[in-house]
């Protein structure tokens, strides 16, 4: 049978290889069945094999992870949740084995396949241990109140940033008693001690996901790697917050939303900020919000602020950057502040 392409195995090889060096070696072991078991046969095979886009940018094999997880979850792949935690990671062969069973069940294989058809929107919960010393970093410069908007902001947990608890470096911060707590491993001197206040929040997703749908609650929590329980648990608070103070989220494009929303008030401070998302913008989308916040009227008595962790360098220091980019008046001031864990697991500030 048709196998599947060298550009998709080398995104699921490469899939597996980073998740098996970030302690997920279950999930590791999924991309790398996925190698075996897929193939024209079935749906969710031919999908791979004439996939049109470039398959590591478009996260393919994190697609396919999350579908087998949301299976497993749904209790609709018995075979294949025997092998799931708590049980000891099975080999790759007979992980293989029970993911051919799913795909030659008709309605399993196209189940699965269904979640090839968009991006994962995962929401992890512990990047905010990164935007959040970044936010300090921007009260600690101005000692005003911040107005935030969230590109691809997705369910919108990590709006809720300063309703978690934090231990950074030893300086705590946000709310000791929510079920949220965060304490990345950090090395480098500690982020500036300022007083986070956030006077508005809002954002905006191309598919915003509403957690009071108990299958949009399913289908993020499926995305989270079932052998990281810290990380389930994590989302699992973090959706519940939300369920009892949901954040304002819009549907639109970035650009277009950034150009309408975001605008200097005199008083506060205008944060346009993301997380692993800006990567998967548009080149002109990406262009117009630059270029829309660098044309903004930005005074020390309203100044705006970019606040972004991405992939920029990633190739070169295999660890996204956070960065800040201040306009308040005269020349915008840059300032790489971390890099830290794709996950926000561990922070290494500058």
């Amino acid at each position: 049978m048709t196998a599947l392409p060298p550009g998709v195995a080398k995104a699921f090889a490469g899939q597996a290889h980073w998740c098996r060096s970030n302690g997920a070696p279950l999930t590791a072991a999924v991309c790398e069945a996925a190698l075996d078991a897929c193939d024209a046969r079935s749906a969710t095979g031919r999908a791979l094999i004439a996939w049109p886009g470039e398959p590591r940018a478009d996260a393919l094999a994190l697609r396919f992870a999350g579908g087998c997880n949301g299976l497993v979850r749904a209790g609709l792949a018995p075979g294949l949740a025997a092998l799931y935690p708590p049980m000891p990671v099975p080999p790759v062969p007979v992980l293989a084995a029970a993911l051919r069973d799913v795909l030659a069940k008709s309605a399993r294989d196209a189940e699965l396949c269904r979640w090839l058809e968009g991006p994962p929107q995962t929401n992890e919960v512990a990047r905010s241990g990164v935007l959040m010393p970044g936010l300090m970093a921007i009260a600690a410069a101005t000692g005003l109140p911040l107005r935030v908007f969230e590109l691809g902001c997705s369910a919108g947990l990590n709006l809720n940033l300063d309703k978690f608890g934090y231990d950074l470096a030893g300086v705590r911060v946000g709310d000791a008693a929510s079920a949220v707590q965060l304490a990345p491993a950090w090395t480098g001197p500690p982020p500036p001690v300022a007083e986070v206040r956030i006077a508005a929040r809002r954002g905006v997703d191309l598919n915003p996901l509403d957690v009071a749908d108990a299958g949009v609650r399913d289908r993020l929590l499926a995305y989270v790697w079932p052998d990281q329980p810290d990380r389930l648990a994590r989302a699992r608070a973090a959706i519940a917050l939300a369920q009892a103070q949901p954040p304002p989220i819009d549907r639109g494009d970035a650009a277009g939303w950034t150009e309408q929303h975001v605008a200097p008030v005199t008083g506060s401070v205008a944060v346009v900020y993301h997380s692993i998302a800006f990567q998967y913008f548009p080149p002109v989308t990406k262009a117009r919000i630059a270029a829309h916040l660098a044309g903004l009227p930005a005074h020390a008595e309203a100044p705006v602020a970019w606040l972004r962790f991405e992939m920029d360098d990633a190739a070169a220091a295999h660890l996204p950057t956070l960065r800040l980019t201040l306009w308040r008046g005269g020349a915008a001031q840059d300032h790489l502040l971390a890099r830290a864990h794709p996950h926000g697991a561990s922070v290494a500030w500058h």
